[in-house]
């Protein structure tokens, strides 16, 4: 067939034939590049975000570990993170140099303690819990929500993002929260590494394992 239209002239019937042909199966080509979603190196693709969002709102019962750095005017150190939240109770395990050794914060029903090597302290919110005894805080309540890549409901905010529809920014609360990375875990895409900003604070979490609990 192939000498056949070498032959054939360009007005024979199946010359036109054979343009027709080829020019349909570049066209579909074109078509198939065209509706594939764009996609990164990590394998995320676009729209993803917007089909699992309900799923990830759901997912309220987990636990993190990885890790989290500190920077200030005063210091830049690091610290481990072993945190386990459920909608009713959390207990963040700190260890390491910015948590003292190790500390341990833990809320349920509106009461909130740590504990240091320097002995059980509450307070009314984790946050002023954190500042008296540890001299900076993390946003406690609202990160729930951030690290998961949802904005608290809680008060108005910001929301950037990125070319797959994944968020890139967010602003609540007075902080700032990029979003560098992310991972499949559990069967959704999550956050794996965010900065949160708040004047001159920065926080540094690198996630190195979600997990579903009951």
């Amino acid at each position: 067939m192939l000498i056949s239209f070498l032959h054939s002239t360009p007005t024979s019937p199946r010359y036109r034939s054979a343009r027709l042909w080829v020019a349909a199966l570049a066209m579909a080509a074109l078509a198939g590049c065209a509706s594939q979603a764009p996609i990164d190196e990590s394998g995320r693709q676009a729209g993803q975000w917007e089909s699992q969002q309900a799923e990830v709102e759901a997912f309220d019962s987990w636990t993190l570990v990885g890790k989290a750095g500190l920077r200030t005017p005063q210091e830049n150190t690091s610290a481990n993170l072993d945190w386990n939240q459920t909608p009713y109770y959390f207990r963040m395990l700190i260890s390491g140099p910015f948590g003292g050794g190790r500390s341990v914060l833990e809320g349920r029903e509106g009461r909130f303690s740590l504990t240091t090597s320097e002995g059980r302290f509450e307070a009314e919110t984790p946050e002023a819990l954190m500042e008296e005894q540890l001299g900076w805080s993390l946003p406690v309540r609202a990160m729930p929500d951030w690290v998961r890549g949802l904005p608290g409901d809680h008060a108005s905010y910001q929301l950037e993002t990125d070319e797959l529809g994944f968020p890139s920014f967010l602003q609540q609360d007075g902080w700032d929260i990029d979003y560098r990375d992310w991972e499949q875990a559990e069967g959704m895409w999550l956050p794996r590494r965010l900065v949160m900003n708040y004047g001159d604070v920065r926080i540094t979490l690198v996630v190195n394992q979600w997990q579903a609990t009951e």
